[in-house]
Order: structure tokens, then C-alpha cells, then sequence
């Protein structure tokens, strides 16, 4: 039998952001002052308190494999988590814990869909959510949201995209990448679709501790008992604390989805990082007032970065509600000239960018709106600022 590769592995997309994020920490190496919007990541240190939790394991030989799904205690405290911020009642033998969100979806993905299963994808949506039920053979099927929605997608919407291969839906709220949030009404609507149809909500709440002015976060599983059933809600602890490169994720989910989950991940990983868990016990069990702290500098951060690029020229800009992104819709811009080269997407747009002004943003092809950047403020206010200034001096050179 010829040597040949998989199939399903070449047609795997690699992660946009993180090659762009590269590129730019690869110029800076060189000397160069770039200005990088595209961190998915607080540019905050983790939290002292958590970091010496992490120490204090290692100190005391807590270095050995854990049960598969996460320790008791770990999965106690996220278990009270979700009762007391979510308002949801998972027991721990609901909750999985995971190396990372991204591995907690896969994770999902794996125990819902059979091959060709449809699940229903609203965009703009997060780069992996296609890739991830694509590695679980499933088929993503893409509900475009507008801008005069705010880029979310109608309960109507979602209805008319379900088949009878439709086995799931996406939420993602707060969304990256537009920062919007879903309301009560509105996911109470979505989930009305979800039980009548009898098919299963995956709620990504990644970035459920970054919300701003006043904004209910609202778990979708928290409406009800037939959404209950129909849910498995995702998060973890990579926004909220500043813990990206600790790699932990969870989820909340039914008994038999969660032991399927578990065993998925026996095999795969065996266990989560054994020292990230007991600094993930202290993120939850210790004080919260460094989540808040980071909350209010991301919220001012919001508030400059949305107030000046809703006043550039040739760009449009909808207010972000959470997350740490604002989207930029560039369809004015594309209809203009760069030095005489016309512009034809977003990705070509972040390619002069970043050539001529030492700018890395995130073009949003890979997103499924290919007209929009994101920029990312989850880095400081002088580079905010240094950062904007260069794409409005971009912009006004667009003829």
C-alpha cells in the first residue's frame, strides 16, 4: 500500500491567527515595532494567588497522573461555579476538565456527531468551529448573521438551516470575534428551535467574565429544563484569568455525554496537567478581585478602541458588548485604492498593514466574513493607541 496521508488531516485548515500572531512576534525579533491587535490572550500576568497555588503543588509532588475527567476537587469548585455564576446544576460527575477550551469542544464533537451529522454554525464564528466538526466528521453548515443584527443570528434563522441530519447548533456568547452577546430573549428563543427540534446547544462562555455596560451573561442552559437536557456548556479559564497557556477547559453537560467525554479523553490524554488544576482550584475558591481588576481595563480599553475606529474613514463598527475584540467592517474601504493596488478582502488589507505600517491585525476570511478585521484590545493602552493611529493613516491614504 502506498505511503499516503490522511485525507481529513489535509483538509484541516491551519489557525490564521496563530500564524499572523507569529508573524508579528517574528519582526518584532528583528527590531521592529510592530503593533500586534490579533492577541486572543490578556497581555495580564496570571494572578499571584493562582501562580502560587501552582507551586505550592509541585512543592508538595502533586506532579502524578489525575483521574481522566479532572480531579474531585477541581471539578467540586466548578461545580459550584456553574450553580453560583451560571445558575446551573452540574455535579461533578457532569463536568469534564480538559487540556483547554479548544480540547473540551473536540471533546463534544466527538461524543455528539456520527459521520455527515450537520451542526449549524452562526457567523461570524470562531476560525476552529468548522475545522473541529470537520475532524469529528460531521458537516458544518455556516447561518450568516448582519451587521443590523449586531452579527448575531435569529432563532428564525437557525430554524430554517436544521435538516434531518441537523444534530447541533453553535452559541457562542460573548462571540469572538464581534463581542456581541446574545440576550435572554434571544437565546430563549434559540432554545425554543433547539427542544423543537430535538437537537443539542453547544454554548461556548469562554468569555463569560468579560462583559461590559451592564450586560446580563445569560446560560442558555439556565432556561429551562428541555435545554438543560439538549446543552453542553463550555468554558474555562483562559480569558477570565489569565491563564491561556495553562491550558484548562471544562464542561457542563449530561451524565452520559460527560462519561463519553471521558473516555474519549482517557485515550487521548490521559488526564489534564495535574499542576494546572490545583492553580485552577485556587482561580475559582480565591478571591475574584483580579478578575474584576481586568475586567475594568479591558472595559476602558473598549470604550477608546471603539470610540475612535467608529470615526475612521471608510470603515463601519458596531459597539462590542464583551470578549476583548472590536470587528471592523471594511466594505466602504474595499471599494477604494491603496497607492494604486485595489483592495480586495480583508486579509488584503492586514497584508498592507502590516508590510508598510508595522500593523498585525486579524482578517476575518477564516471567520466567514472576509470584508472584516478584528482587532484585538488585550494589549496596552499605549500600543492601542500607537496601533490606531497607523490604520487611520492608512485608511487616508485609500483613494
Amino acid at each position: 500500500m502506498a505511503l499516503t496521508l490522511s485525507t481529513k488531516a489535509e483538509a484541516v485548515k491551519p489557525s490564521s491567527t496563530l500564524a499572523i500572531t507569529a508573524k508579528a512576534k517574528e519582526m518584532r525579533a528583528s527590531g521592529i515595532d510592530v503593533v500586534g491587535f490579533g492577541a486572543g490572550e490578556p497581555d495580564f500576568n496570571t494572578p499571584q494567588n493562582i501562580c502560587d497555588a501552582a507551586v505550592r503543588a509541585i512543592e508538595a509532588g502533586f506532579t502524578k497522573y489525575t483521574p481522566a475527567s479532572g480531579t474531585n476537587e477541581l471539578k467540586a469548585a466548578i461545580s459550584r461555579k456553574f450553580k453560583e455564576f451560571n445558575g446551573l446544576d452540574y455535579a461533578p460527575n457532569q463536568i469534564v476538565v480538559s487540556n483547554g477550551g479548544k480540547h473540551s469542544l473536540t471533546n463534544i464533537f466527538m461524543a455528539i456527531l456520527n459521520p455527515g451529522d450537520e451542526v449549524i454554525i452562526p457567523a461570524p464564528y470562531w476560525l476552529s468551529y468548522p475545522e473541529m466538526v470537520k475532524m469529528a466528521d460531521g458537516v458544518p453548515v455556516i447561518v450568516y448573521a448582519t451587521k443590523e443584527t449586531h452579527y448575531k443570528v435569529t432563532a428564525e434563522q437557525i430554524e430554517a438551516a436544521c435538516t434531518e441530519k441537523t444534530k447541533a447548533v453553535i452559541i457562542n456568547s460573548p462571540s469572538n470575534p464581534t463581542g456581541m452577546i446574545y440576550s435572554r430573549q434571544e437565546l430563549s428563543a434559540i432554545a425554543d428551535v433547539a427542544v423543537r427540534k430535538d437537537i443539542y446547544v453547544v454554548s461556548d462562555e469562554m468569555y463569560e467574565n468579560l462583559v461590559y455596560d451592564g450586560e446580563e451573561q445569560v446560560s442558555i442552559a439556565s432556561l429551562g429544563p428541555e435545554i438543560y437536557e439538549r446543552t453542553i456548556t463550555c468554558s474555562g479559564f483562559s480569558k477570565g484569568y489569565a491563564m491561556t497557556g495553562w491550558r484548562l477547559g471544562y464542561t457542563g453537560s449530561s451524565k452520559d455525554i460527560a462519561k463519553l467525554m471521558g473516555a474519549i479523553q482517557s485515550h487521548a490524554t490521559s488526564n489534564p496537567n495535574s499542576i494546572a488544576q490545583k492553580a485552577a482550584e485556587e482561580a475559582l475558591n480565591g478571591p475574584q478581585d483580579s478578575v474584576e481588576m481586568m475586567r475594568q481595563k479591558f472595559d476602558e480599553r473598549r470604550k477608546y478602541m471603539y470610540n475612535r475606529v467608529k470615526d475612521f474613514p471608510h470603515v463601519d463598527v458596531v459597539e462590542p458588548k464583551g470578549a476583548f475584540y472590536v470587528f471592523v467592517d471594511l466594505t466602504d474601504a474595499l471599494t477604494k485604492t491603496y497607492h494604486g493596488h485595489p483592495l480586495y478582502d480583508g486579509a488584503e488589507v492586514a497584508r498592507f498593514l502590516i508590510e508598510d505600517y508595522a500593523v498585525a491585525v486579524i482578517p476575518c476570511g477564516d471567520f466567514g466574513f472576509p470584508n472584516n478585521i478584528r482587532l484585538s484590545y488585550a494589549i496596552s493602552n499605549e500600543d492601542i493607541a500607537k496601533g490606531l493611529d497607523r490604520i487611520e493613516s492608512f485608511l487616508k491614504e485609500l483613494k
